[in-house]
């Protein structure tokens, strides 16, 4: 995985760093420098501007100009406290101008169609948000040293960052990282190999989800809980017999409409995780039955949809193999107040007061602990945008729960599991009912990796 640290745990590690600032400085220059080249494809006749500020993110700069200069780049270094409307003609831009730490706006110049590298962030976004001001560069490339930032994963930072590269330099953050980017050789590594004696109980889900009329969520959920591995499904709709549409492969249980969780809770003893929400509906005994449910849970239980909404503001108390799921209106209503900016933090601080794990979906989602441990998948895309993801996401979150994965990896790799299927699936006209299929896709792409 790969280190996500805040500005104030980057200070942290500079601060410890064993070596001057000079080495690092030196280093990271080298690094810019390097990339710079790659950029211009070569230095005969390149032109380079550098725009430097007066911290460490300008020293760096003006690190990577003097090599640049060494290797025959005709280069210009601007100082970004005096700069012209546009930059002098050039094949390159490096944004060297503002940190990690920067707060407010900056105007840069024009760069007249020139490609632009960003030192560790482009200037004028948040690093721990995301967040950008009108004034800044859409950079093709940013050279991020020891780890990533949040605001390179998250908001218009992750757009305007371009392609990201991540620079050792010498800095040890593995005991500060406590937010980590899941990559698809970490989802394979997670994933368990089935034992020879495997059977279809091993990884048994219930899923109990609907509504009389209200059937499509609970399919949904089934179909991706059946194509995340669950061996054995079992689906009850209370009040109501699966549809036509639900699969042949999944075993309907009634439940009666009324107080039905003491019926699950009585049942459980071969199921390895259970998911209880989309499409039960919001009725006040409904809501009883999911708290009950909720309370009295012995698995992995994934919570989405409307037994988000059934548990109020601000639960506590929950059991910390519980995996809520919540966009950001259910958020929202679970935390008193929308996530905010700081999509990390907020995760976060809902994980610590509620004590079950929680995924906040979005483009960039965030996947916390109560521990504060959080994981990040940018998997996540536009295609998504439509109804009935979620619930096929929580299927397969409850897949992986019953196979024996932890809640944290779970709903990490079930997010990124299911981005990597959407991009599978077509570009425009993409819905719900066609990712289930497509997650066996996103698997073998994995495993093949």
């Amino acid at each position: 995985m790969m280190p996500i640290l805040t500005p104030e745990e980057m200070r942290a590690a500079d601060a410890a760093a064993p070596e001057p600032v000079e080495v690092l400085i030196s280093r990271a220059g080298a690094a810019v420098a390097r990339s710079a080249v790659e950029l211009l494809g070569g230095t005969y006749g390149r032109r380079v501007v550098v725009v430097a500020g007066k911290g460490n993110n300008g020293a760096d700069g003006r690190d990577a100009a003097r090599r640049l200069q060494r290797r025959g780049v005709r280069v210009a270094t601007l100082d970004a406290a005096a700069l012209p409307p546009a930059v002098p003609a050039c094949d390159l831009v490096v944004d060297a101008a503002y940190g990690t730490g920067f707060r407010g706006r900056w105007q840069p110049p024009a760069t007249r169609g020139a490609p632009v590298l960003a030192v560790d962030i482009p200037s004028g976004v948040d690093g721990r948000t995301g967040e950008a001001g009108d004034g800044v560069l859409p950079a093709e490339r940013t050279v991020t040293f020891a780890a990533l930032k949040p605001g390179l994963v998250s908001g218009p930072g992750r757009v305007l960052a371009g392609d990201v590269r991540v620079v050792d330099i010498g800095l040890d953050v593995r005991a500060l990282a406590r937010a980590h980017l899941v990559t698809g050789p970490d989802v394979v590594s997670w994933l368990p190999s089935p034992p020879p004696d495997a059977h279809k109980w091993r990884s048994a889900v219930w899923v109990i989800a609907g509504s009389p009329g209200m059937t499509g969520a609970a399919t949904l959920a089934v179909r991706g809980a059946q194509r995340g591995g669950a061996g054995y499904l079992r689906l009850s709709i209370p009040g109501s017999e699966p549809g036509a549409g639900a699969p042949v492969e999944a075993v309907g249980v009634a439940l009666p409409a009324e107080a039905w969780a003491a019926t699950v809770l009585e049942g459980l003893h071969r199921f390895r995780a259970v998911m209880v929400g989309p499409g039960l509906g919001r009725e006040p005994s409904a809501a009883a039955e999911v708290r009950r449910l909720v309370e009295g849970c012995p698995l992995p239980l994934v919570v989405d949809g409307d037994a988000l909404h059934a548990l109020g503001e601000r639960p506590s108390g929950l059991a910390g193999t519980t995996v809520l799921t919540p966009h950001d209106a259910e958020f929202a209503r679970l935390a008193g107040a929308p996530p905010g900016p700081d999509r990390l933090g907020a995760a976060r601080e809902l994980a610590g007061g509620t004590g079950a794990v929680v995924l906040l979906k979005g483009p960039t989602t965030v996947v916390a602990d109560p521990g504060g441990e959080v994981l990040v998948t940018t998997a996540g895309s536009p295609r998504l945008a439509t109804a009935g993801t979620g619930d096929v996401l929580s299927g397969i979150i409850a897949a992986l729960l019953a196979e024996g994965l932890g809640p944290l990896r779970a709903a990490a790799a079930g997010a990124a599991v299911h981005g990597w299927a959407a991009a599978l699936g077509w570009q425009r006209g993409l819905v719900a009912g066609d990712l289930p299929d497509l997650v066996p896709v996103a698997f073998d792409h994995l495993l093949a990796w």
